[in-house]
């Protein structure tokens, strides 16, 4: 479970005031117009940007003041964050290691990760002979080594067509279920809310103005700013 109770986050001229709960194994999208504090309300469920006041609660836990590496999350960007010169396999290793002193076991989850995410053949290769859409299953394979309960995407498919973006849209999905993982994608496409999410939060001036079921979200035209947005 996610909660944001009543949080207060000021960074120069912007400020944001959040307050609402994610269920546990919940899928939900954030969707909103740029600048709009869509990735501000996952930098600070993830320890990145530190708030003035209120509180957040993670699996039951108060983490507010946690460092990032305390909480149990694992985020994704859209920068996928691999090294050129390094092959898939010991892109992903990273995620354990970044020493790559590896056991016998850990190597073993590593491979279990790429099988698990597509990337089994392509082990050996550098980041620069795969697809973007293979680079980002790279990210989502890191993921699944750290193995937290919640999953933080902030807009890693932006970058992909629409076809790619539904096939890592799947991927996470299935991982979703398989793991109960709580999931929270940021997205710029409203149509990747409506295919993932169960509920979709509508992010605008750092304030969540609507946080509902995709479809009923999807099909307001009482709220402005929304319909602005989706046009």
């Amino acid at each position: 479970m996610i909660v944001l109770d009543h949080i207060d986050f000021r960074y120069d001229d912007f400020t944001a005031d959040f307050n609402f709960e994610v269920a546990r194994g919940e899928f939900v999208a954030v969707i909103g117009p740029s600048g709009s504090g869509k990735s501000t309300l996952l930098s600070i469920i993830a320890g990145f940007d530190r708030v003035q006041s209120g509180r957040i609660l993670l699996d039951g836990k108060d983490v507010t003041r946690a460092s990032p590496s305390q909480r149990p999350v694992t985020m994704v960007f859209q920068d996928n964050n691999t090294f050129a010169h390094l092959d898939l396999w010991t892109n992903v290793a990273l995620g354990i290691s970044p020493s790559l002193k590896l056991t016998t076991s850990e190597k073993q989850s590593v491979d279990e990760a790429l099988a698990r995410t597509g990337l089994k053949a392509l082990a050996r290769r550098k980041p620069g002979e795969v697809s973007g859409g293979e680079r980002q299953r790279v990210a989502i394979a890191r993921a699944l080594l750290r193995d937290e309960p919640i999953l933080l995407l902030d807009e890693p498919f932006a970058a992909l067509g629409p076809a790619l973006r539904r096939e890592m849209l799947d991927l996470v999905k299935d991982l979703q279920t398989e793991k109960d993982y709580t999931v929270m994608l940021v997205s710029h496409h409203p149509d990747d809310a409506s295919y993932a999410a169960t509920r979709t939060a509508f992010v605008s001036n750092g304030r969540i103005l609507a946080f509902e079921p995709t479809q009923q979200l999807l099909k307001r035209r009482d709220l402005p700013e929304l319909e602005s947005y989706i046009g």
